[in-house]
């Protein structure tokens, strides 16, 4: 933990201006407030990038944007759809305002939120690693995106703390088999799905879910899977990795 801080701090007194990559799906637990006061406190501008926009829908995405401009700039990307990389470019060089020189851009986030996937589609070429295990960025590395933009490339440098599994699960940091509490993290997909796109859950799974509360859900589920032990009870726990399976895969939009 200790040195994970320190190497945030350095990366935010060597940027000129600073990227906080969150998932779009779930803009307010990837972000880290801690972080960004310390952002605040070093006077550095910064950028929020929602990465993996094709996983939201077009009302999602644009309730989001309209909260958190507030706060900072902010820019949807989806890397895997070659959108929004344009426009991250041109929004880092109008933010930082700096000229004669290359702008140094600090990369922050939780692991697998893609950050070095960011750089990637900034810089139209494969110049920082990327791999879908966490943790694949092992030190600083300074990226050259071209037009006078330099990224300082960064492990996942923002901690989970000893309570976040459900978003390890949600971020694909650990798959279902290495969670403690697969089932819990199941009704938190859920739980954000029946609040974001109840329709879109109903419809993959082909059930009917009404007023059903996470856990119901669960059982209606794994009952439609035919996920059923010997005396016909739902098994919760093939019906929560399924469910995991599918959220991580990205088969689910919000």
């Amino acid at each position: 933990m200790a040195s994970h801080r320190m190497m945030l701090k350095d990366v935010i007194k060597k940027a000129d201006i600073l990227l906080e990559v969150v998932d779009a799906r779930f803009p307010d637990e990837t972000r880290n407030s801690e972080v960004e006061r310390d952002i605040v406190r070093s006077k550095k501008p910064f950028i929020i990038v929602l990465n993996k926009c094709d996983l939201v829908s077009k009302e999602t995405i644009e309730k989001t944007k309209s909260r958190l401009s507030q706060i900072a700039p902010t820019v949807f990307v989806s890397v895997k759809d070659r959108f929004g990389t344009t426009m991250l470019r041109h929004k880092i060089l109008e933010t930082a305002g700096i000229k004669g020189r290359d702008i140094l851009v600090g990369s922050l986030g939780y692991p697998n939120t893609g950050k070095s996937s960011v750089i990637n589609g900034v810089a139209g070429k494969h110049k920082a690693g990327t791999s879908p295990i966490s943790g694949h960025t092992k030190g600083i590395q300074l990226v050259n995106a071209g037009s006078r933009i330099m990224f300082i490339d960064t492990p996942g440098v923002i901690p989970f703390g000893e309570n976040d599994e459900y978003i390890q699960g949600l971020l694909a940091v650990k798959d279902a088999t290495h969670l403690q509490d697969p089932i819990g993290v199941a009704m938190k997909i859920i739980e954000k799905m029946c609040a974001e796109n109840k329709t879109a859950l109903e419809s993959f799974y082909h059930v009917t879910i009404g007023e059903h509360e996470p856990y119901d859900v669960l059982l209606l589920i794994g009952r439609q899977s035919n996920f059923l032990r010997k005396k016909g009870e739902v098994d919760e726990t093939r019906a929560a990795v399924k469910i995991i399976n599918d959220w991580q895969k990205g088969l689910l939009m919000i």
